[in-house]
């Protein structure tokens, strides 16, 4: 077996809308092609020893996805013995693979490819890299099984549970994360950070741990350095442990002599508990000490040590949310077991877990552990007398083993004034704060307790799971924090798609939203443009330019092109959009990324309306059975579009209550009910290069009804329409006409049968004494596709130079120059073909040879270089 194709789906795409992070794999069963787990010896009994807990239903984790239900039941051993796909049973290997690693994902389908023993395996991941690692584990594990070979899971779990810790947001930053997604706030990861942004454009805020866009540098600063914290909360008149700060043993001496037994020694700037020693009652252990802090801070804290319990306190924009009673890493002795044995029998609680992956962390006896042992006189085959506590920790961290408990409402009324003031004192928005007391219960200033520490970007891990107490919805706070009620955290998103005319519609669209004055980012296939400004060159139609667009802080209305290619290879860069517009769906790009067939492709197009938000509206085409066919699948309201007046499905839409756009006796009408919202002749709209470039026609319906939905009027519709001016700089290689003083060049990128068929109807409505036209073979297209574009090109022209592509796709030059001679004479047996490989001197030739009053078309491959050509062409014609 092998994995022929591997993608990673980052949003809403062809496998699914709904679940946006997908592994998809195309996997070559190869000797085992039409083998069935039944068909194998042993295999279901195997398989199940190997993972015996895969037909059970999953508890949800910190970062679950939810439980198996019955439309994704579990594999069970009744069902491999009935025989199910190889395809199915590796899917359900790479989903339970990340769920023994701490990863609790449940989706997934499978399903046989085109080509026979290939099959489609798709599944849910929680950490990218996990999820590509799983997908090859999951072939290499069935492979070995097949082939009735040993199979040890062990490294692999280890490998995953290593990428998980490596990948995983943490706790914290992942309850306000999936907060914010519960009230429909848009999300993204910023690579090469651990920053996430929530929101779009210039409504995003930004989280780091749980840092905010609103955490003052200087509150952070403060934190960090205990000696100012205490310092300041101290002249505060918050109860704080006396104190100095020392670098040498001298220094520790003398601190002993003033503050006495018992001491606490920790890094000046430490943070969750590294470095500190608690409760040191000696001078070898104050000496300790300070050697191990000093391995994070040359300057050592050393203060008296408050008795009392360790409590944490959560304060969020100035307001207590949280109490825990902290508890450090222990096991109690049963005078028969080892203290190696008592840490292992803790460790099989099944809320402990590696890192972060569960509500509390499994107990590790590191060097810390061992140093505390050794100060007692133990070791880890020390056996404990029944009953008696021993702490393996010297800090309450969860982080390390330790436990809390809610004690939010045993909170007394002092001890809430006083966090809420040292959050405010300190200048943090999100606080918390570390204090020892007898009793949280009892106001701080009585019970002889102090505040120990002040912390920015606090764990919310043992609020949101406490080992026992109520848990706390400690991320709401934030979120009401960072987006306050009436506040908004999106910006609107229009998105196009289509085989031909998005680049066009997506333009004039943009151009309509920024005359009304708004700040707006749009991806086309030639760049990324931030106000008008471009900042990327290239095909820029996938989830990372859209993505790019939204990321953008200037930004307050989006306008994106959204091609074939980034949703099959990645997916959307959005999950959900206001408007979507589908020009038309043809025969283009098929039999690549395993699209085949128009319906396929209609498929893949359908993706973009079905993630319009309920209120929002899908645009679609009338006149193209397949986009007309997609409101069925559409959860919001829908808007159409025709070039035919009498357009029944026009008709009997807007007899319904709905929305229009017609081209009727010349005009772009907006239909609603029976009014009728006349926009402007046509003709009037130098898109349309008056009237003559039907498809343009098309393309300023397509906008207009895009611009009336989002609440544009008349007159800013036609006034946008009016004042976009085509031409190479503002719609590079879409209809730019260079008028010479003997002739016209017309430069397209009309590169499909639907789009020359389209282009023909312009040609044929343009009077000219020789149309000569410089065409290409695509390798990157089915043949017959290939002859159907020649034919129609054969027949606009009185002659053709025909060309290479400079990247032939897999094709021979040999094998595309014969094909296309052969489509471009189907109708014209004696037309006039001159070959030029290069599009350099095939553009060169039909300047020299194209006659007075004549047109020459240039279909061209290199949009900017063709361009740029034709300027200096430009030039030297006006100087002569």
């Amino acid at each position: 077996m092998k994995i022929i194709d591997i993608r990673t789906m980052r949003g809403p795409s062809y496998w699914s809308v709904k679940h946006t992070k997908l592994i998809v794999t195309k996997v070559d069963l190869e000797e085992f092609a039409g083998t069935w787990s039944n068909g194998i010896p042993d295999f279901p009994a195997r398989f199940m020893e190997l993972f015996p807990k895969i037909g059970q239903p999953q508890p949800g984790g910190i970062s679950g996805s939810g439980r198996n239900s019955p439309k994704h039941a579990p594999l069970d051993e009744d069902q491999l013995n009935d025989g199910e796909p190889l395809g199915h049973v590796i899917q359900h290997v790479a989903l339970e693979l990340q769920r023994m690693a701490g990863m609790p994902v449940y989706w997934g389908k499978s399903y046989p490819a085109r080509d026979e023993g290939v099959e489609f395996v798709v599944f849910a991941y929680q950490e990218e890299r996990a999820g590509r690692r799983a997908a090859e584990a999951a072939v290499e594990i069935v492979e070995a099984l097949c082939k009735q070979e040993p199979v040890n899971l062990k490294p692999i779990i280890d490998e995953l549970h290593e990428i998980r810790e490596d990948e995983f947001i943490g706790p914290s930053t992942y309850s306000i994360v999936a907060e914010a997604a519960s009230r429909n706030i848009p999300y993204i990861a910023l690579k090469n950070s651990n920053i996430i942004q929530l929101g779009y454009g210039v409504n995003q805020k930004r989280i780091w741990a749980t840092t905010t866009s609103f955490t003052s540098h200087a509150g952070v600063e403060v934190a960090g350095n205990k000696n100012r914290t205490k310092a300041m909360l101290n002249d505060a008149g918050v109860p704080v442990p006396r104190g100095t700060t020392v670098y040498s043993e001298n220094g520790l001496r003398d601190a002993i002599d003033e503050l006495g037994f018992p001491i606490v020694t920790k890094p000046l700037d430490g943070n969750h508990g590294k470095g500190a020693t608690i409760r040191i009652m000696n001078w070898e252990d104050a000496a300790a000490g300070l050697k191990a802090a000093q391995e994070y801070s040359r300057a050592v804290i050393v203060e008296q040590f408050i008795e009392g319990f360790d409590f944490r306190l959560l304060v969020v924009n100035g307001k207590l949310i949280a109490a825990a009673k902290r508890t450090p890493a222990a096991v109690t002795g049963d005078g028969a077991s080892t203290i190696q044995q008592l840490i292992d029998k803790v460790n099989e609680d099944p809320r402990r877990g590696i890192g972060h992956e569960k509500v509390l962390t499994s107990i590790k006896a590191d060097k810390h552990t061992l140093d505390i042992l050794a100060s007692k006189d133990l070791t880890l085959e020390s056996v404990l007398p029944a009953g008696e506590t021993l702490y393996l920790k010297s800090t309450a961290n969860i982080s390390t083993g330790g436990t809390a408990s809610d004690v939010t409402d045993q909170m007394h009324p002092y001890n809430v004034l006083l966090a809420e003031r040292v959050a405010g004192i300190v200048g943090l928005d999100i606080c918390g704060i570390d204090l020892m007391a007898t009793d949280i219960a009892v106001p701080l200033n009585e019970s002889r307790g102090a505040v120990i520490e002040v912390n920015a970007a606090p764990g919310f891990r043992m609020h949101i799971s406490p080992a026992d107490g109520l848990p706390r919805n400690v991320a709401a706070p934030v979120v009401d924090m960072l987006f306050p009620p009436g506040s908004t955290a999106r910006i609107p998103i229009i998105a196009i798609t289509g085989t031909n005319g998005k680049t066009t519609t997506t333009r004039l669209i943009a151009h309509m939203v920024a005359s009304k004055g708004y700040k707006v980012g749009f991806t086309t296939t030639d760049g990324i443009y931030i106000q008008g400004v471009q900042l990327q060159k290239g095909d820029c139609t996938g989830g990372q330019s859209a993505e790019f667009v939204l990321k953008d802080p200037t930004v307050n209305y989006a306008v994106l092109e959204t091609a074939r290619g980034g949703m099959l290879r990645s997916g959307l860069g959005f999950h959900t959009c206001d408007i979507a517009v589908v020009t038309n769906v043809a025969a283009d790009h098929l039999g690549l990324r395993d699209i085949y067939t128009v319906e396929e492709m209609a498929a893949v197009k359908g993706v973009l309306p079905r993630t319009v938000r309920k209120n929002g509206w899908a645009v679609l085409n009338a006149d193209d059975d397949l986009v007309y066919a997609m409101a069925r699948t559409v959860d919001c309201r829908v808007a159409l579009f025709s070039m035919r007046d009498d357009n029944p499905r026009i008709q009997e839409h807007v007899e319904a209550g709905g929305v229009a756009a017609v081209y009727e006796e010349g005009y772009v009408t907006i239909y609603r009910n029976s009014y009728k919202l006349r926009i402007d002749r046509a003709a009037e709209f130098p898109v349309t290069l008056g009237g003559r470039a039907g498809f343009n026609i098309e393309n300023s319906l397509a906008a207009a009804l895009a611009g009336y939905l989002a609440g544009f009027d008349k007159d800013e519709i036609k006034t946008a329409l009016r004042t976009f001016i085509p031409s190479a700089t503002k719609t590079p290689g879409r209809m730019n006409i260079y008028k010479f003083p003997d002739f016209e060049v017309v430069v397209d990128y009309a590169h499909n049968t639907a789009g020359i068929t389209k282009f023909a109807e312009f040609m044929d409505a343009t009077p000219a004494t020789h149309k000569i036209g410089i065409v290409s073979g695509l390798g990157d297209r089915r043949d017959e596709d290939t002859l159907g574009f020649a034919r129609i090109a054969g027949r606009i022209f009185d002659e053709v130079i025909l060309r290479q592509d400079r990247d032939l796709r897999g094709k021979s030059a040999e094998f595309l120059r014969d094909i296309m001679e052969r489509g471009l004479r189907l109708d014209k047996p004696d037309l006039k073909i001159t070959y030029i490989e290069h599009e350099p001197d095939a553009i060169d030739y039909l300047l020299r040879h194209t006659p007075q009053g004549g047109v020459g078309v240039i279909f061209t491959e290199n949009i900017s270089a063709t361009l740029a050509k034709l300027d200096e062409f430009e030039k030297t014609s006006a100087v002569s």
